[in-house]
């Protein structure tokens, strides 16, 4: 959950009225939220810095307060004081205006170029007009855009916000993208021009913006932000040009969001104009700015949409456990910022959606708020008119007695990753990808992570790997899911609860693999035998060596393999002493 760091006495001023702690925390709790901690800057760094370096730090209270993820309206003073005032019924939510330019002017444009189409394709703007800043202002602008940055923007991956004082500049505005030996421009903070590429090898050592680098550090072009005289406004997501930088004397914002999933850019577009257009002349009012795409379409944002859902008052009522009316309840979403009415027809009540809260996606979501609102220490606790009597599943109750048991016979247990590169269960175990039955990630992030894993051997293997001077013998096992696709399946793939046992040390071991099978066997109550019981018998697998890989039977039907790794298999995990494993599935003996 985001935290949100706020004054306490700038607070209790905002809200009109003083609180003492406890009270606000009771607040809070109502609200859906939570008071983290009382501290303070000073506080902060004694106890992350120590004490020399809280010399001169202020003593003001902070309150650290614990925000819903998906709540990107109290991410900031102003959402917050505004959402507890009409929660207290102090005030009644506002509404939001997209207006056009006061002077019958042209609206400022954003023209997209299509060299934008491989880095990141989507943006939207907006103009916030007759803005005054105090200093708590302007550190609340700058700290909801980075809060949006690390919450729904997912560190600027899928949107960056870039704001500019608009009388600097002059539109329309070009967004485009260009090679980075061919950008030059004196970004926010230095005081000389770099071109893009000199700008990336300043800020890997920057603290604060490395962490963005890598989002178009390897692409041919670098998105860039142009106004109609040539001057750099930003080159997002990294960073805004100097020439155009807020500051307090600044009245008049121009706001773009450059994205690769333009969705999120409406709402944090949204957002940003909606919390602060509070300060400006004409208080809820934005002012439209039109983007063209290169097809040659033309947009008008921000969207401010509002929306309408109708849902019973029985709906509610039912799923939260009280018996209100349908008024009661309406008056109740209408605390939580969302104006609600009943219809006239029956129980129904129509609530109404602002642009602020883009979390509401359900009417689960409308019947959540109306149960804040309501109190849930209010909610009077009932039996469940059903029983039932909660069990473990067998196979997570077979898996707990066999790890036990595995352990006791000397072997240590590792939890490996469920997804695995596709050379860990092809090629290293000498085996076709084409005939694994793996799930594979449509988008991979990294090339580590790329299908769920069909064999947990690969994991153990990685793991002895990476604890190669440990003292020999390395015993290791696991018992987990292995994931296989399957037709007969809804969802095309199944779970598989497989054990996997290695021995790695001087010399192959197979014997304790061996071993190890027939404890495994005896634990399962199943005898050796070839009808009713369990053999094995020589089998050729190309991930072991051959003539010393055996297949598993039990009940007449295959269960697995265990035998000594090929020299190849050893030596691409870069390991360099023999190892035998073995791998079965356990579900036959649930």
């Amino acid at each position: 959950m985001p935290t949100v760091s706020v004054k306490r006495d700038l607070l209790f001023e905002a809200l009109g009225q003083k609180y003492t702690d406890e009270e606000f925390d009771e607040l809070c709790f109502e609200f859906g939220l939570e008071l983290d901690e009382i501290t303070s800057e000073k506080e902060i760094l004694i106890r992350e810095q120590g004490g020399e370096k809280a010399e001169g730090a202020s003593d003001v209270v902070l309150y650290k307060i614990d925000v819903p993820a998906n709540r990107y309206d109290l991410l900031c003073l102003e959402g917050l004081v505004r959402g507890l005032q009409v929660f207290k019924e102090k005030l009644e939510a506002p509404r939001y205006k997209r207006v056009s330019p006061a002077d019958g002017g042209e609206p400022q444009r954003l023209v997209i170029t299509e060299e934008t189409a491989s880095v990141r394709p989507h943006a939207v703007a907006a103009v916030l007009r007759n803005i005054t800043f105090t200093q708590e202002r302007y550190e609340s602008f700058i700290e909801l855009q980075e809060k949006l940055h690390q919450n729904i923007c997912r560190k600027r991956t899928l949107v960056a916000i870039g704001t500019h004082d608009l009388d600097t500049i002059s539109g329309p505005f070009t967004y485009t993208a260009k090679p980075p030996g061919e950008i030059r421009f004196k970004p926010l903070s230095q005081s000389r021009e770099y071109t893009a590429a000199e700008l990336m090898s300043l800020y890997k050592t920057d603290s604060h913006l490395r962490h963005y680098l890598h989002i178009i550090e390897n692409e041919p072009l670098y998105p860039i932000i142009y106004d109609s005289n040539g001057i750099v406004l930003s080159m997002p997501p990294i960073i805004n040009g100097d020439h155009s930088k807020i500051s307090l004397n600044t009245k008049n914002i121009f706001i773009e969001c450059t994205a690769t999933d333009l969705t999120k850019a409406k709402i944090t577009l949204d957002m940003v104009v909606t919390m602060f257009s509070v300060y400006c002349d004409e208080p809820f009012t934005v002012e439209e700015a039109e983007v063209v795409y290169p097809d040659g379409r033309l947009s008008v944002y921000p969207e401010l949409a509002y929306r309408t859902e109708t849902l019973s008052g029985d709906f509610i009522n039912k799923r939260v456990g009280i018996n209100e009316s349908a008024e009661s309840i309406a008056q109740l979403l209408t605390r939580m910022c969302l104006r609600s009415e009943v219809s006239g027809e029956g129980d129904l009540i129509q609530v109404e959606i602002p642009p602020t809260r883009a979390d509401v996606i359900h009417a689960c979501d409308i019947m959540e708020d109306a149960a804040i609102a309501y109190g849930f220490n209010n909610i009077v606790r009932s039996t469940p008119r059903t029983y039932t009597v909660a069990n473990q599943l067998p196979v997570n109750k077979l898996t707990e007695l066999l790890r036990q048991d595995l352990t006791a016979a000397g072997f240590t247990e590792a939890l490996t990753f469920a997804l695995c590169s596709e050379e860990d269960i092809a090629d290293k175990l000498r085996k076709n990808i084409t005939e694994t039955r793996a799930v594979h990630i449509s988008n991979p992030k990294t090339a580590d992570f790329q299908v769920a894993r069909t064999s947990l051997l690969p994991g153990l293997l990685k793991t002895i790997a990476a604890n190669r001077k440990m003292p020999l013998p390395l015993k290791l096992f696991e018992i987990s899911d292995v994931v296989l696709k399957d037709e007969t399946k809804d969802v095309g793939a199944r779970n598989n609860r497989r054990l996997c046992a290695v021995y790695y040390n001087k010399s192959p071991g197979f014997e304790v693999i061996h071993g190890l099978l027939d404890r495994v066997m005896q634990l399962l109550d199943v005898k050796p035998g070839r009808n009713q019981g369990y053999h094995i018998q020589a089998a050729e697998d190309s991930t072991f060596f051959p003539g010393r890989c055996a297949e598993i039977f039990s009940c007449g039907k295959s269960i697995g393999h265990l035998g000594v790794l090929h020299p190849d298999v050893i030596s691409r995990f870069e390991l360099t002493m023999p190892c035998s494993a073995i791998d079965i599935d356990i579900e036959p003996f649930l």
